[in-house]
């Protein structure tokens, strides 16, 4: 039987199926994460949540929040850059999904096996950056313009040690390679051994990197009106907003559980029958738990404590870390 599982997940024209599905499935994941999160937080909250939409537990919620912003009005004002305007959620999504062309969800079944595949995912996830830019001043509007400079500003700064995290993650590996970063992972992983700081780095960049709470600032709903996207509305709203940030959390906790859980890696050598697939989506399921449980559980950080944190706090302690990594690699500990 187990045999016969993994002979399956090996064959070429399952392994081009999953390669294909991942790209595909990526918005319907996001509905699926945004209920999980209306559930996950309501019972954080000692209330039901979403419970009539689908009839049972509310399975429709987010299915009907989207045919919802698809009967919205699109508005754009009359001074909008109606191109780079109308362009921005194609590039907020971009970035994000492309994460996903490197990271392996079994030995085999990686879109593209690149050999600065760490790099490569770090590159294409920063690509948010322009979009938020672009979406600031093609609006027309300085409220917005402030809120896609500071957003801009808090991405720039989380991404310092998002990759500082990482570099330790390729130092103790010795490779850029996302499947070979798992596969040194098979006895042990990362975040138990050598590498508890930087997962904790890594999260919390992460985290501010998508921008939820405690570190949505840039888009803050009560405070500044969404930032960037004051002026968005329906579907452009829908997606350069709420489908970008669910892609990006998706592909920051498949990278997470990649870097320092062992992605498709058995936790223990007795649970080898378990496909390796099943492994990746349970330790990414893991991490995007972790976000949610953050969001809901830590207050709003005003940007002087969102940057103070940032530059005094996480690149210190990255840095930190690359030099532990360093010595315990030269006394070939790890």
């Amino acid at each position: 039987m187990v045999t016969t599982v993994h002979h399956v997940f090996h064959n070429s024209v399952v392994i081009l199926a999953l390669r294909l599905g991942v790209l595909l499935l990526l918005l319907p994941a996001t509905l699926v994460v945004g209920y999980v999160e209306l559930k996950v937080m309501a019972h954080m909250q000692h209330r039901l949540g979403p419970m009539y939409a689908g009839r049972y537990h509310g399975w429709a919620q987010t299915l009907a929040d989207g045919l919802k912003f698809i009967q919205k009005e699109d508005i754009m004002a009359a001074a909008t850059d109606r191109a780079v305007f109308s362009m921005v959620p194609y590039i907020t999504m971009l970035g994000s999904s492309l994460t996903f062309v490197v990271i392996p969800f079994s030995r085999h079944g990686v879109i593209a096996n690149l050999d600065v595949g760490l790099f490569y995912a770090l590159a294409v996830s920063s690509i948010g950056v322009i979009g938020v830019l672009a979406a600031g001043w093609s609006s027309a509007n300085k409220y917005s313009l402030m809120g896609g400079l500071r957003g801009a500003g808090q991405l720039i700064a989380y991404e310092l040690p998002l990759v500082l995290a990482a570099a330790a993650v390729a130092m103790q590996a010795g490779s850029l390679s996302l499947v070979s970063i798992v596969e040194a992972q098979r006895y042990v992983p990362f975040a138990i051994w050598a590498q508890p700081v930087g997962f904790f780095i890594f999260v919390a960049a992460a985290t501010a990197e998508v921008t939820r709470t405690p570190f949505d600032m840039p888009v803050a709903e009560a405070e500044i009106i969404t930032g960037a996207f004051t002026e968005y509305s329906a579907m452009k709203f829908a997606f350069g907003l709420f489908a970008a940030e669910y892609i990006a959390m998706i592909g920051m906790s498949a990278l997470a559980a990649t870097l320092f859980l062992g992605g498709y890696v058995p936790l223990f050598p007795f649970l080898t029958f378990i496909p390796g697939p099943i492994w990746f989506l349970l330790k990414t399921g893991l991490v995007i738990f972790l976000l949610i449980w953050i969001r809901w559980t830590f207050p709003r950080l005003r940007e002087d404590q969102l940057q103070r944190f940032a530059w005094k706090v996480l690149i210190p302690l990255s840095l930190v870390n690359i030099f532990v990594t360093g010595a315990l690699k030269l006394a070939k500990l790890i």
